[in-house]
């Protein structure tokens, strides 16, 4: 299950070391500004670069995108919470407009 987390709360985790930031666009978005410490992983990439770039699956993720419709930070939140292949024991998504990043 997927649940929403505020900026406030993804600082939080941030500043406490206890989540994965995943931004949820990759490539030339992630390149121009992303979140400190984020990884790239867009939602086509899952299945080739999980498994090197979240190697911990103890600790909690967050996704985020660009804006709070951008269409890429729930379904990979949603691919991350699977079943067997689930990448982490919570996922959380943050809805940042990118002049929140």
């Amino acid at each position: 299950m997927t649940a929403l987390i505020s900026r406030d709360e993804l600082k939080a985790a941030i500043d406490a070391g206890t989540v994965t930031v995943i931004d949820a666009l990759g490539g030339d978005y992630y390149a121009q500004r992303h979140l400190p410490g984020a990884v790239a992983l867009a939602p086509p990439d899952v299945g080739a670069l999980a498994s090197s770039l979240l190697p911990d699956r103890h600790t909690a993720i967050v996704t985020y995108c660009s804006n709070p419709s951008c269409p890429n930070s729930g379904p990979m939140a949603g691919h991350a919470t699977r079943g067997s292949d689930a990448l982490a024991p919570a996922v959380f998504d943050c809805k940042l407009a990118t002049k929140d990043r």
